[in-house]
């Protein structure tokens, strides 16, 4: 999530995404909003062939991240991994940046991704299985790949990222004490070829897009790219089904481990210890909500605002009580 205060002001108007998308063109009267969650996104068409613009602050995502990001997206769509792929301005820019009294905005545009997203109530046995074979096999070519001059950022960033938040505010001193249990765990672990690698980090419902006729998802949203083990991106995948007690939720991860090994190994050891990534998770999950809570109070906020804020206070207080669980 980034900050609300940032989220009211560009939504104000959409002056920003209508400026930033002339840089490329599009139909006139098509631009709407898609997205507003880690960034802006939104949707518009050009020639009556969708696309979709994200951009966010230069703060939340510096330059040379975001060129990475996209080194890496080139990378998996030039190896037959289906995904979105970064499309060129007029200028002939992948990036393209606009000043802004309130700071610089970095702004992409990518190719539409073909398919519907999947509920995680309707979803099938081989729908699973394809998910987590889709999964299997970006981190199969995460094994080969070898960035240019920038890499992501590594969980290790992250944490540095984490401590510095957790440390401005008092009330999070339960967060800060998590961090440092989980990162002294994390640094136990064995880090090989196999086991650690760069991975989408969010590869959720939300972001595939299942192509029936091709038995296949496609694949968007890859800003939180990083190094980390393999492990974190299936725990994170399965947020909605770990955790739960009902014989067709086991059922169904089973399924999806299933397919993964189809493409990966995955050893029963490392299996055990996803409650241990959980914990990670729950952390960096924490750590956005704080940086989107962070901001003085909002003078004639839009109705949304507190529902919003209302949920993600809510959420976050929720995961201050896994904190509290014994390792």
């Amino acid at each position: 999530m980034m900050n609300l205060e940032n989220m009211v002001h560009v939504l104000a108007s959409h002056t920003v995404a209508q400026n930033l998308v002339e840089l490329w063109g599009n139909d006139e009267g098509s631009l709407e909003l898609w997205r507003a969650s880690s960034n802006f996104v939104y949707a518009f068409k050009q020639h009556q062939n969708q696309y979709f613009l994200r951009f966010s602050f230069e703060q939340n995502q510096t330059m040379d991240q975001l060129k990475a990001e996209l080194e890496y997206m080139q990378y998996l769509y030039l190896n037959g991994f289906p995904s979105v792929v970064p499309i060129r301005s007029k200028n002939g820019e992948l990036i393209e940046t606009l000043m802004a009294p309130e700071g610089t905005y970095m702004a992409v545009v990518f190719s539409k991704a073909n398919g519907i997203n999947l509920d995680s109530d309707d979803i099938t046995e081989i729908q699973m299985e394809k998910w987590g074979e889709s999964l299997g096999s970006l981190h199969y070519l995460s094994k080969k790949f070898e960035p240019g001059f920038v890499r992501r950022k590594s969980w290790l960033d992250t944490v540095e990222l984490m401590e510095d938040v957790f440390q401005r505010h008092p009330s999070d001193r339960i967060a800060l004490e998590e961090l440092n249990k989980v990162t002294s765990w994390l640094q136990s672990l064995p880090k090989d070829n196999e086991t650690y690698g760069i991975i989408h980090y969010d590869f959720q419902l939300d972001n595939i897009f299942f192509e029936e006729n091709k038995n296949s998802f496609n694949v968007i949203d890859f800003d939180d790219a990083m190094y980390h083990w393999y492990a974190i991106d299936i725990v994170t995948a399965l947020d909605d089904f770990i955790g739960e007690e009902n014989p067709s939720s086991k059922v169904l991860m089973r399924s999806f481990l299933n397919g993964y090994r189809s493409k990966m190994n995955l050893e029963n050891d490392i299996v055990a210890q996803f409650p241990r990534f959980q914990r990670y998770a729950n952390l960096y999950k924490f750590y956005k909500l704080s940086i989107s809570l962070d901001h003085e109070v909002i003078m004639d906020a839009p109705s949304w605002y507190d529902g919003l804020r209302g949920k993600l206070m809510r959420v976050k207080d929720d995961l201050r009580i896994t904190f509290q669980k014994p390792w």
